[in-house]
């Protein structure tokens, strides 16, 4: 393993579009594992926002989701368009993401966080679903919501959505590899990752 460079996957729990790359992303991640350390980092899809999100904002979403599934077949449970209120902010979302990691539990989180969403209708736009993930996944759910309002952990994520940003990336997810100080993007194929796994073997082997 390349011990000087690091993979860096940014995305958003609530990025529909995350949850599509999610089955090829994790046969990327499993080759990935033995060549480059790979880190996570949340992208702040959509800011805080406790107003209903517009009907028309609806329906374009929820025609995301149905793209996706017809393109990529991962399934959505429409129902949540109907069970919930929906609203257009996923920061809360990705500071729970951060929150778990603290815990050593940061996958965990995210995949519970989109099975939430995209399986079990429920909303990730809300701290009382975070608690219920958190607990479901043996977390230390005082301290886990302690954290969740600190401002310890809104300068972590500030500083983090500087960081994605900072990166050269358009839209979520993004892969970006950091060798030798220099950091090389790639294109996303959703359904095969094996032209990207060789371009980065490549840049690692310079």
């Amino acid at each position: 393993m390349n011990s000087k460079s690091r993979f860096i996957y940014v995305h958003d729990p609530m990025c529909s579009w995350c949850w599509g790359h999610r089955p090829v992303w994790e046969q990327f991640e499993a080759e990935l594992a033995a060549h480059v350390a790979v880190e996570y980092r949340v992208g702040g899809l959509a800011p805080d926002n406790d107003e209903p999100m517009p009907a028309a904002q609806q329906a374009a979403i929820s025609g995301y989701w149905i793209k996706i599934h017809q393109l990529l077949g991962v399934p959505f449970n429409m129902d949540f368009w109907t069970e919930n209120e929906p609203r257009r902010s996923t920061y809360p979302a990705c500071r729970a993401v951060i929150a778990a990691r603290w815990q050593g539990a940061e996958l965990p989180m995210m995949k519970a966080l989109q099975r939430a969403y995209y399986l079990r209708a429920l909303n990730p736009s809300n701290k009382g679903v975070h608690s219920q993930l958190a607990a479901e996944l043996f977390l230390d759910v005082g301290q886990f919501e302690q954290d969740l309002s600190s401002e310890a952990l809104e300068t972590a994520f500030q500083e983090e959505l500087a960081f994605s940003r900072s990166l050269p990336i358009n839209g979520f997810p993004s892969m970006v590899l950091i060798h030798h100080g220099q950091a090389h993007s790639f294109s996303l194929n959703y359904q095969d990752y094996r032209e990207a796994l060789a371009e980065v073997l490549q840049i690692l082997s310079q």
